[in-house]
């Protein structure tokens, strides 16, 4: 039996909206790299991007679960020595939410230039408004990914 391998023309990309608002930051983030990965569909390939498009809505409304808003640092280097930078998720999550999203995304998608096509398909949105009305994205539920009080 022969491997099959989808033809670029084969692969359909559909539009997603994910509603953040009370969703855990790492399970949010699991789903939406495996919908951008195109691991949901039967035709997924690991060397070729069969994913879909996924709008992220109400980032500000994220959760961090065991108090990692405050342990949890992002870290970033300029390349100069003491280039390097060190930001908490408190102030991330105050001056920039989708930054918070799109970072926790992006460690969870391949590395390389096949991993930076997937991410150009995110899109995150602080707020509840989106302006890819036009796309026409379906909701995506992931009640599964709530925070459990």
């Amino acid at each position: 039996m022969r491997t099959y391998f989808p033809k670029s023309a084969d692969i359909q990309r559909a539009w997603h909206v994910v509603d953040a608002d009370g969703l855990v930051l790492g399970r949010l983030s699991t789903e939406v790299a495996r919908i951008l990965r195109g691991k949901h569909k039967p035709m997924f390939a690991p060397n070729m991007d069969t994913g879909d498009h996924v709008i992220v809505v109400n980032a500000a409304k994220v959760v961090l679960t065991a108090g990692k808003a405050t342990k949890k640092e992002a870290i970033r280097h300029s390349g100069y020595p003491g280039g390097l930078r060190r930001e908490s998720y408190v102030t991330i999550m105050a001056n920039k939410p989708e930054e918070a999203v799109r970072r926790a995304v992006r460690g969870m998608l391949p590395r390389g230039p096949l991993g930076r096509k997937m991410l150009k398909k995110l899109k995150v949105y602080s707020g509840p408004t989106h302006p890819h009305a036009a796309q026409m994205p379906a909701p995506l539920d992931l009640s599964d990914a709530r925070a459990r009080a």
